[in-house]
């Protein structure tokens, strides 16, 4: 196999908290690691489900390694919690910056309220909010989820399967 080959897989889609994902086979598992040549930390890989390609994290969570699938891919997929789907899957040593969309900097400039909460939010939180709007495709789903994350930060609503910042 070459290097960085992606390895096919297919797997149930399973939730834990709030957070669907599915588990890697070990011998699956054991690829990407040796690929990544490493077994700690965040592994960026890119993925495919059922032919649909994404950008991932494979995460070590609770002494599990998970792959999660935010609702975009699922969306994009057809595919929710008990599906069965087909993946691909290969470690991705390109370097991973997510740049805040415009509307969004826009939004928070506007508002030092909710600028001050999202700058006080984990990195990770902080992170999940940009990548889920910068995935966004048409102007609308932008401009809505915008308006949605300025809310949530204001505790004004729920944003991204989440009640609170």
């Amino acid at each position: 196999m070459k290097a960085n080959a992606p390895i096919s897989f297919s797997a149930k889609i399973e939730i834990i908290g709030i957070n669907p994902f599915v588990y890697l086979p070990e011998e699956v598992l054991l690829v990407v690691l040796g690929q990544a040549q490493k077994d700690k930390g965040k592994i960026p890989v890119t993925i495919s489900i059922d032919g649909h390609p994404f950008l991932q994290t494979l995460v070590k969570y609770s002494g599990h390694w998970r792959l999660y699938l935010n609702t975009p891919m699922r969306k994009a997929t057809g595919k929710e919690l008990g599906d069965t789907a087909l993946f691909t899957i290969a470690f991705d040593p390109k370097p991973r910056e997510i740049t805040i969309h415009p509307k969004l900097a826009k939004a928070l400039e506007n508002n030092t309220e909710a600028k001050g909460k999202f700058d006080n939010l984990p990195a990770s939180r902080r992170l999940e909010i940009v990548k889920y709007i910068s995935f966004l495709k048409t102007e609308e789903s932008i401009d809505r989820n915008v308006t949605k994350a300025i809310n949530f930060l204001l505790e004004k609503e729920h944003f991204i399967g989440r009640d609170k910042p």
